[in-house]
């Protein structure tokens, strides 16, 4: 049974990583193709602004492509989860506001890239808000570390 998921994830991996590198090239291609023959648009923009989504493929890749023994063919690791919540999560949503800032960017012109600060301000509301629930973690800690329990167990267990 355990089996069958690893290879169940494997699958869904590859597809993932599969349909996320198509997609890279299609819209870079596309920006690219724009930029040459209709629209002239800043590659230099270009570049910086895509090399996070550039980073965060990488990174997903190198953790999220299942592995295969050569010789006899059999999955050695089926690679992390790319369903996962959290950090493999926002590091698809940075390459899915790339690939649609570079659209917009195609067709609209340069300033399109400011939908891209998207990306750093959610990264800061979510630290904000996990930096909020580590300091209100802490506080618990700590208030709980000097209190002596009171009462009789009941009680205690209704706390």
């Amino acid at each position: 049974m355990a089996q069958k998921a690893r290879k169940d994830r494997a699958r869904s991996n590859a597809a993932a990583l599969n349909n996320l590198h198509i997609g890279a090239l299609a819209v870079n291609v596309l920006f690219l193709l724009w930029h040459f023959f209709f629209r002239s648009r800043s590659l230099l923009a270009w570049f910086i602004f895509s090399l996070p989504s550039f980073l965060c493929q990488f990174a997903l890749e190198r953790t999220g492509r299942p592995s295969y023994d050569a010789a006899t063919k059999t999955l050695k690791s089926s690679g992390e989860d790319l369903a996962a919540p959290g950090l493999t999560e926002y590091m698809f949503d940075v390459v899915w506001v790339t690939w649609a800032t570079t659209i917009l960017v195609a067709f609209l012109g340069n300033w399109a890239w400011l939908v891209w600060a998207v990306v750093p301000a959610y990264g800061a509301y979510k630290g904000y808000g996990m930096l909020g629930a580590a300091k209100q973690m802490a506080q618990m800690g700590a208030g709980a570390e000097g209190a002596a329990p009171a009462g009789n167990r009941r009680q205690r267990r209704a706390v």
